[in-house]
């Protein structure tokens, strides 16, 4: 993934903040929220995916806990596509990661995982019927029906 999409800045008692536009709100800026940001852009600008269809950060609950995805791409008929994972650059993607992922599409039941730090990206394909999961070379594009 190119992580070039432009970000609206602004710094605030001498921290960084970056203007979200699914949330329209600024965000204070962090490694993993580069790569959120960085993320979603590439799903929209790049893969196609409108606006509309992408929730970012959103409470979810699982086993009475509450738990936060961070990116979630619907279908055009609002069924969860794709659960997006986002990791520092600094943070590994490694079993602790993809487990926390499983467990949200446990709830979710999505086609497509993916996980990313912005420096590696894994995308895996997921077959509900089977219950088979494969690993993909990229995110497919954005298409109805």
């Amino acid at each position: 993934m190119d992580n070039s999409f432009s970000l609206k800045t602004k710094v605030v008692n001498s921290k960084e903040y970056l203007f979200d536009e699914l949330r329209k709100k600024w965000i204070l800026s962090t490694p993993e929220e580069l790569v959120r940001q960085q993320f979603w852009k590439y799903l929209n600008l790049i893969k196609k995916y409108p606006k509309s269809l992408i929730a970012i950060e959103k409470k979810i609950v699982i086993n009475g806990l509450n738990k936060r995805f961070d990116l979630l791409v619907f279908d055009e008929l609002g069924k969860p596509h794709i659960i997006i994972e986002c990791k520092s650059p600094k943070v590994k993607i490694d079993q602790k990661t993809l487990d926390q992922v499983l467990s949200y599409q446990n709830k979710l039941a999505a086609n497509f995982i993916v996980l990313t730090n912005g420096l590696k990206t894994y995308c895996i394909e997921i077959d509900l019927e089977l219950q088979k999961a494969s690993y993909i070379k990229e995110i497919p594009e954005f298409s109805i029906g």
